[in-house]
């Protein structure tokens, strides 16, 4: 993926201090379908470690995590 468009970004969590990237990651996962892919924009520096970890234990994958202007964006598919 290249560069994505910051104003179609699923979730902008920017602001958010942990734990609140991540629980917000997960209500929004919740009713997608398998396979179904969420962009998620964080400021928070723990997310970098957090939703990384979040998603092994839940079986979703990283599909991108890159720093992209004043944020961190992860694409994540469900698993």
């Amino acid at each position: 993926m290249d560069d994505v468009d910051l104003n179609a970004v699923d979730l902008d969590a920017r602001g958010l201090i942990c734990p609140l990237p991540v629980l917000r990651l997960r209500k929004r996962l919740m009713p997608l379908a398998a396979g179904d892919a969420f962009s998620l924009l964080t400021d928070d520096p723990v997310a970098a470690i957090d939703i990384p970890h979040f998603c092994a234990e839940e079986g979703h994958e990283v599909l991108v995590n890159r720093v992209q202007e004043d944020a961190r964006l992860f694409v994540v598919r469900k698993g």
